[in-house]
């Protein structure tokens, strides 16, 4: 497809359109009158073949493309506006600009509340986003990347896409403080009979990753959405969780839980910060790169704290 010779303004309204289902509110939405919201639809139809409205009895419905196109407009949409933010100077002091991240909770309160901080020395009219990262993360990274500033995650999930690293972490087994079974160690044999709580799916867990590596198949009772839900579901039960020694800290302050060293080699957690190409030349998202990799060494510098 030649893209100098489609209208780009017909992606604003394709998106309007799927999402109300209705050409007047659409046009409201964009600020076009009815009539030529209807002369746009009319254009997007000839262009798909397809009637993407269609109607039904008093409303209008989605085609099957129409709800596949519902989706990927909203996606353009928000690379575009992101490809027009772009700024060629960029002045943390005076600026006032909002940047997105994806992130587990694990990632935004170790890493996010430093960068805030940080932020709210330099940047004061920065605004910091946070949204929790999800498995569409990892299963569509391109699409995902197009519409934010950048994803924190651990390297060995995603690569093909710039990075930059922030700081690394060591994993720790968590039990209840009075757990009947447990004393000042853990053993392989134990990791592999007590039940399990893990952070997301079972399946694909970091527990479970790690532990796959050493033949250890986890009897998993319960996943979480959040790594500081663990020690909730660890407390008062005959559980086990790993936990990054870095939240590990908060989790013996927030629950009845204890830490202890793995008893195996647990592959560090070495978290960075990923990122769209698109971005590549903005002045802006070059300085959050800087502060960002500035942030990951005080880190660093703390130890596990």
């Amino acid at each position: 497809m030649n893209l100098s010779r489609l209208d780009l303004n017909l992606v604003l309204a394709l998106r309007a359109l799927l999402e109300e289902r209705n050409v007047t509110r659409a046009g409201e939405r964009v600020g076009l009158s009815q009539p030529a919201m209807s002369a746009a639809l009319s254009r997007l139809r000839r262009h798909f073949d397809d009637e993407l409205l269609a109607r039904t009895g008093n409303v209008y419905e989605l085609t099957p493309l129409g709800v596949a196109l519902r989706d990927r407009s909203a996606t353009a949409c928000d690379l575009l506006e992101r490809v027009f933010a772009s700024q060629a100077d960029f002045d943390p002091a005076v600026e006032t600009r909002e940047f997105t991240l994806l992130a587990s909770d694990y990632g935004a309160a170790v890493f996010g509340s430093a960068l805030s901080r940080a932020l709210h020395q330099e940047a004061p009219g920065i605004r910091l986003t946070f949204q929790h990262s999800t498995p569409a993360a990892v299963e569509n990274t391109a699409t995902v990347l197009s519409t934010v500033d950048g994803l924190l995650l651990p390297h060995g999930i995603i690569d093909g896409f710039p990075t930059v690293d922030l700081h690394q972490d060591r994993w720790l087994c968590m039990v209840a403080d009075d757990h009947p079974g447990i004393g000042d160690e853990l053993t392989l044999g134990q990791l592999s009979r007590l039940p399990w709580a893990v952070y997301q799916r079972p399946y694909d867990a970091p527990a479970a990753r790690q532990l796959s590596m050493i033949g250890i198949s986890p009897r998993v009772e319960v996943s979480v959405q959040t790594f500081q839900l663990l020690p909730h579901m660890v407390e008062g039960t005959r559980r086990v969780a790993m936990i990054q020694e870095r939240l590990a800290h908060r989790a013996v302050r927030s629950a009845a839980v204890r830490v202890l060293p793995c008893p195996f080699e647990a592959v560090p957690v070495q978290e960075a910060m990923w990122w769209h190409p698109v971005h590549a030349q903005d002045a802006g998202h070059i300085w959050l790169r800087r502060k960002a990799k500035e942030v990951g060494a005080t880190l660093m510098e703390s130890g596990g704290r």
